[in-house]
């Protein structure tokens, strides 16, 4: 039965609850994303690993994570995010506990493989719940706050793993991370509802400002969704190309190219992606939070599926970025060029996004 207060005065309504779980949810993945960049200043030592080999830890995440993406959007999109992200929850958050227990490169590589796929679908089926617990026109606004999460997620983990790491040492580092992700499945399993309807702190005022949709979702249209997402999908390849650059290798490029000690890199490997949480928080007018609400945009009946294709560039990118970084160091020595080159493939960037089109609705036939 819906909640008949109206009057918009409830301390916690049902729509802050859900985007504030999906906040958490943001900042937790990307912390459990992105605690290996700043862990490998401890386990590339103990270890023994080569630029390229960590470049290879920080990219097997992203193989699972790229196949995962259009998969994991279909499913959130056919069986409910409330489902899609339990199990995902509980995959990446083991997958957290077993990098901390890695005796070595295959067994590390093995982690963030299996931590790929956990997370292939977080951000599809978070794109799913939102296009259902968002009003339309608050969505670019929702998605930059949500990516504003993430950033803080960026932003928090080299200085927490730190000092985590300089009292416990790497591998428990991990572990606090998984146990925070552990929590969140049980607080999304508690409070979110597939419906806004079924919620039992909705309130008229709320469901009336909601789309509605159908319980069970029209048949993708795959050919001719892919073809109109592709654009789009370009785009976010070249802005994934910089962000994967960044998470993996500022902690080290602090350290190595300007001589900074542990805690002076993650210090300002921490401003840098504090700088990100501005900009995501702004996000109605910048980057990410427009690029995310654009797969609903375009696609609303098929948002997951949609946000999928357009997430499988940035895990694209994700997973050629940082070893092809790595390699160049190697090669080189220079810790300038993969930047010079990621800020070249930005520029390409701008010159697709006037093909994106979110303006122009995609036709599923279902109509």
């Amino acid at each position: 039965m819906l909640n008949p207060q109206s009057n918009g005065m409830q301390r916690f309504r049902a729509t802050h609850i859900v985007l504030g779980l999906l906040c958490l949810m943001y900042f937790i993945t990307y912390l459990d994303r992105v605690n290996v960049s700043t862990a490998a200043l401890g386990f590339a030592k103990d270890f023994n690993f080569n630029k390229t080999e960590i470049g290879l830890v920080f990219s097997a995440f992203a193989y699972p994570y790229l196949i995962f993406q259009i998969i994991g959007g279909w499913i959130s999109d056919r069986f409910g995010a409330r489902r899609t992200l339990i199990v995902c929850g509980c995959i990446w958050a083991g997958a957290t506990v077993l990098t901390g227990m890695a005796g070595g490169l295959t067994s590390m590589l093995l982690a963030r493989i299996l931590l790929g796929f956990g997370e292939g679908a977080t951000f599809p089926a978070a794109t799913t719940a939102m296009s259902r617990w968002v009003p339309m026109g608050q969505r670019g606004r929702a998605q930059g706050i949500t990516h504003a999460a993430a950033r803080i997620g960026n932003a928090v983990a080299p200085a927490a793993i730190v000092a985590v790491m300089a009292v416990y040492g790497w591998r428990k580092s991990f572990y606090a991370c998984a146990a925070a992700s552990f929590l969140w499945v049980a607080l999304w399993t508690l409070a979110y509802r597939e419906f806004p309807k079924d919620h039992p702190r909705i309130t008229a005022l709320e469901l009336a400002s909601l789309p509605a949709f159908a319980a069970t979702p029209s048949k993708v249209p795959w050919r001719r969704l892919l073809k109109r997402m592709a654009p789009v999908t370009a785009v976010y390849f070249c802005y994934g190309w910089t962000l994967w650059l960044f998470l993996s290798w500022i902690p080290q490029y602090f350290q190595h190219n300007q001589s900074l000690d542990l805690k002076r890199s993650a210090l300002f490997a921490s401003g840098v992606f504090f700088g990100g949480v501005l900009g995501d928080t702004l996000g109605g007018e910048m980057t990410i939070g427009p690029m995310w609400a654009t797969p609903m945009d375009i696609a609303p009946g098929h948002s997951g599926t949609a946000s999928g294709i357009m997430n499988s560039g940035s895990a694209l990118a994700a997973i050629i970025s940082p070893v092809v970084a790595g390699y160049v160091i190697d090669r080189t020595g220079n810790w300038q060029l993969p930047f010079v080159g990621s800020m070249i493939l930005m520029g390409v960037g701008v010159l697709l996004a006037h093909r994106m089109r979110p303006d122009s609705k995609f036709d599923d036939g279902m109509q």
